[in-house]
C-alpha cells in the first residue's frame, strides 16, 4: 500500500483560530452560572495580577481593509474543435474521435475527458502597495488569465493589467487605472518571531475582507516548489480565495503574502505559508524596472547534514549545507569549493539547514562578491566567490496576461534547460527543455509543468533559443515530441 502523500495546494491564506477575548474573571463566570466560588487560596491572578489581553485585531482590520482587494481571473474556454474531429466532421463520431492524435495524447497521458468545456474563473486576493494602482498578489492567481478584474472594498471595479509575474516566487504585480488609493504599510520580515500574533485579510470562497488571526508557527520554511523562498509558517485558516492576501503583524505592517498550504484534502489543515514581504518587494521592483527577475547562483548541489554525517565530518552537531556536487566551470568551482565541503555561512549569515542557503544566494545580485565559511578536513575555512546568474531556471514575464509574452512565444510556454542532476537521472545524454508553465495553445494541447520537450517538428531542441527558432519558422502548426514519465508522444499544437 502506498503511503499517503501530502499535496501542496496553492490557494493561500492565513491565520485561523478566531478567539474571543476573555473579559470575565473565573469568579465572575461562575457567578453568572449561579455557582459558588470555592473557598481556596486566591491565585496570583485573582489577587490582582494583570491579565494579558488578546491584541486589538479590529483596529488592524479597520485600518487596512481599504487597501485589500478581491481579484477574479478568467481564462477563456478552448474551442470544441480542439478536442474532437476536425472541422466538417461529426463531433460525436467515434471514428473521428479515435483518429484524432490529440485524444490519443490524452489517453496515453491519462488526461482524457479532463479539459474544461467552458471559461474558468479563479479568485484570489491582493493588496495595494502604491496609491497609483500597483497591487501585489500571487502569480498563480492571475497566471494565464485572459481577463483580470480587481474589486476594491468600496465596490469599485477595475480591469487589471498584469505588469509582470515570477513563477519561482509566486509573485505577480497587477496595475489598475486609479489614483489616490489607500495603501498598506510594509514591515520587516527578518524580525518575525515564532509565536507572535498575525492577522490575515482576504477573500476566502469570495467572502471579501474576511479577517483571520493566529500565530507564526515557523520561519524560513522550504517547500517543494519554493526552494528560493524562506516561507513564514502560520496556523492560518487558509482556503481558496485567500491567495495573494496580506499577512499583518501587530503593528499593522505587512510581513508576508499568503501563498500556500499543506493539505491532504485541498482544504485548510493548520499549516499555511506566506512569502516574506522583502522577497516580494524585491521581485516587484525588478519586474517593474526591467520586466525580469535576476537571481544569484553558486553552481552546487547540496543536501542536509544528518547527525551521522556531522559525526563523520567531525562537526559538533548537524548544521550547514553539505556540498554533494560542484558544477564544472561554475562560480563555486572557480572559488575552490569541493564536494564534501559543508557551507556554514554565506555573507556572514549562518546556515543551520541546507534549505536556508538557496534563498540567500538567489537574493544576491549576480556579479556581486560573496564570502563562504566552510568546514573542510575538520576545520573552518573562508572562500571568496563571485556569484553567478541563474539561467533558464527562472522565467519571469512582463505583460503576463498575454500568452505570447511567455518564453516560447506563440506556444504559450515557459521552459528551462535540464539541470545536470535531471540529465543524469534521464540517462546522461538526455537533452530537451523542461516545461515550467503551459498557457494558451500549449495548455489547450494538454502540456503541463514537468513535461520534457525533446524536439520540434522532428528537430531536437537543447535551448530556449532552439525552441524560438523552430517556432518562428513554423506556420500554423508545430509538432512537439514530449516525454512524460516513461511515455513519449508527438503533440500537435495549432499556433495560427
Amino acid at each position: 500500500m502506498k503511503p499517503a502523500i501530502l499535496t501542496l495546494s496553492l490557494m493561500t491564506a492565513l491565520l485561523g483560530a478566531a478567539c474571543s477575548p476573555a473579559t470575565e474573571t473565573p469568579a465572575k463566570s461562575q457567578a453568572a452560572q449561579g455557582a459558588t466560588a470555592p473557598s481556596t487560596p486566591a491565585s496570583p491572578q485573582a489577587a490582582g495580577a494583570p491579565v494579558q489581553a488578546l491584541p486589538d485585531f479590529a483596529a488592524i482590520a479597520e485600518a487596512n481593509k481599504g487597501a485589500v482587494v478581491n481579484i477574479r481571473a478568467t481564462v477563456s474556454a478552448p474551442k470544441p474543435a480542439a478536442f474532437r474531429g476536425g472541422p466538417g466532421n461529426d463531433p460525436d463520431s467515434e471514428d473521428q474521435d479515435d483518429a484524432n492524435p490529440f485524444n490519443e495524447f490524452l489517453r496515453r497521458f491519462g488526461m482524457e475527458g479532463q479539459m474544461p468545456p467552458q471559461p474558468r474563473e479563479g479568485m484570489g486576493s491582493g493588496f495595494i502597495v502604491d496609491s497609483n494602482g500597483v497591487i501585489l498578489t500571487n502569480a498563480h492567481v492571475v497566471e494565464g488569465a485572459d481577463e483580470v478584474r480587481v474589486k476594491l472594498s468600496d465596490r469599485r471595479e477595475f480591469k487589471g493589467k498584469v505588469a509582470g509575474l515570477d513563477h519561482t516566487t509566486d509573485i505577480a504585480v497587477v496595475k489598475i487605472d486609479a489614483t489616490n488609493l489607500p495603501t498598506v504599510k510594509l514591515g520587516d520580515a527578518s524580525k518575525v518571531r515564532v509565536g507572535e500574533w498575525v492577522v490575515a485579510i482576504g477573500s476566502p470562497f469570495g467572502f471579501e475582507n474576511t479577517v483571520t488571526s493566529g500565530i507564526v508557527s515557523g520561519t524560513s520554511r522550504s517547500l517543494p516548489e519554493g526552494s528560493y523562498v524562506p516561507f513564514i509558517q502560520t496556523d492560518a485558516a487558509v482556503n481558496p480565495g485567500n491567495s495573494g492576501g496580506p499577512l499583518f503583524n501587530m503593528r499593522g505592517e505587512v510581513i508576508g503574502i499568503n501563498s500556500a498550504i499543506y493539505s491532504r484534502t485541498g482544504g485548510y489543515m493548520g499549516l499555511a505559508f506566506a512569502i516574506p514581504i522583502d522577497v516580494a518587494k524585491n521581485v516587484e521592483d525588478q519586474l517593474l524596472k526591467t520586466g525580469k527577475v535576476q537571481r544569484g547562483r553558486l553552481g552546487v548541489g547540496i543536501q542536509e547534514v544528518s547527525a551521522s554525517l556531522a559525526k563523520s565530518f567531525g562537526l559538533d552537531r548537524p548544521m550547514g549545507a553539505l556540498v554533494s556536487t560542484v558544477e564544472s566551470g561554475g562560480p563555486a568551482e572557480k572559488a575552490g569549493l569541493q564536494a564534501g565541503d559543508v557551507i556554514l555561512s554565506f555573507n556572514g549569515k549562518k546556515i543551520e539547514s541546507s534549505s536556508e542557503l538557496p534563498p540567500l544566494v538567489a537574493q544576491t545580485k549576480p556579479g556581486a562578491k560573496g564570502e563562504l565559511e566552510i568546514w573542510r578536513g575538520g576545520k573552518k575555512q573562508t572562500l571568496g566567490v563571485a556569484v553567478g546568474e541563474m539561467k533558464n531556471e527562472t522565467v519571469a514575464k512582463n505583460g503576463a496576461s498575454k500568452p505570447d509574452a511567455e518564453e516560447g512565444g506563440k506556444l504559450g510556454l515557459a521552459v528551462r534547460a535540464l539541470t545536470p542532476e535531471e540529465r543524469k537521472q534521464l540517462g546522461g545524454n538526455a537533452t530537451g527543455l523542461v516545461v515550467e508553465r503551459a498557457m494558451g495553445p500549449a495548455a489547450k494541447a494538454g502540456l503541463r509543468r514537468g513535461d520534457l520537450i525533446t524536439a520540434v517538428n522532428g528537430k531536437p531542441v537543447k535551448s530556449v533559443e532552439d525552441l524560438r527558432t523552430a517556432v518562428s519558422k513554423a506556420k500554423d502548426n508545430v509538432a512537439l515530441l514530449v516525454r512524460r514519465g516513461d511515455a513519449t508522444v508527438f503533440v500537435p499544437i495549432e499556433i495560427g
